[in-house]
């Protein structure tokens, strides 16, 4: 009887080669077959810790059709490992669609934890971790580029972009001007290498520094997300723009009853749900 077939999603070192658990070593020694994003960088890795099994190429250029022919491998009873150049498959990185194949084709899939360089930014910037968006790399779609700043605009939460060193001077200028220019940033670059950088300022600062000076390397940019007060302040200028009727006429159009929208608008505003009821009833 065939052994049961299985997918290991293996984190790798993100740069310093120590990063690496024990159990991802055994697992990389024990599998059948590892599917490596780019088989001369992960064999640096390989050799490094002596390991020896088989390699073949799984990247963005063939991942569909590379999947299916890992899938029927698996299915055929074999341990497959899947890795990435750095950090943790999937993750802006291949791994994602092999993963939904074989669940689909029920296949077990388990992740072998360890790096990813999103969570080594934020951790170390100083910046707020309890709430995160990660957009990986903006889209280069013009439509989805605009969606996806319109909601980073809007967010409360520390955000987490990664960006190559022949658009960071683009990027930079974009978020300052969308954002506003005394949104802090951390530009992470090197992490967990020799000459590891973090680079704290504002937005506008960052711009302008980087207008003078020459990006190198991959970064990992942590930015501050809007201040909630902000967004109390814009919602209240909003609030001063309709007459009290109309206010109350959003909520009440949303389904809540005269007494909850009252409330509701209370809380808006600021005051008590017996100052809107003489406001109404002065009003009406």
């Amino acid at each position: 009887m065939a052994s049961e077939g299985v997918l290991y999603l293996v984190a790798t070192p993100i740069g310093n080669l120590e990063d690496i658990t024990y159990r991802a070593v055994r697992v990389l020694n024990e599998v059948d077959l590892i599917a490596a994003e780019d088989t001369r960088t992960s064999g640096v890795l390989l050799s490094h810790y002596d390991i020896h099994t088989s390699v073949t190429s799984y990247h963005e250029f063939n991942k569909l059709e590379k999947a299916e022919y890992l899938v029927g491998r698996m299915l055929g009873g074999e341990r497959v490992a899947c890795i990435t150049d750095a950090g943790s498959p999937g993750i802006s990185d291949p791994g994602e669609e092999l993963a939904a194949m074989c669940i689909e084709a029920g296949i077990p899939v388990y992740t072998v934890p360890g790096p990813a360089a999103c969570i080594t930014a934020i951790t170390s910037s100083g910046l707020s971790c309890r709430r995160f968006s990660f957009e990986a790399f903006l889209p280069k779609d013009k439509k989805e580029h605009e969606r996806v700043l319109e909601e980073i605009e809007k967010d409360t939460r520390t955000i987490i972009i990664y960006e190559s060193p022949h658009h960071l001077k683009k990027t930079l200028e974009e978020l300052s001007g969308r954002l506003g220019g005394g949104r802090r940033i951390v530009l992470c670059r090197e992490l967990t290498k020799k000459y590891e950088e973090k680079q704290r300022m504002t937005l506008e600062e960052a711009a302008a520094f980087y207008r003078d000076n020459e990006p190198r390397g991959e970064y990992v940019l942590v930015i501050e997300g809007r201040s909630k007060e902000e967004v109390r302040e814009e919602k209240q200028r909003s609030f001063q723009e309709l007459t009290i009727e109309e206010h109350m006429k959003l909520y009440t159009d949303k389904g809540l009853s005269e007494k909850e929208a009252m409330k509701a608008l209370a809380r808006d505003l600021g005051t008590s749900k017996r100052e809107i009821y003489r406001r109404l009833k002065i009003d009406g």
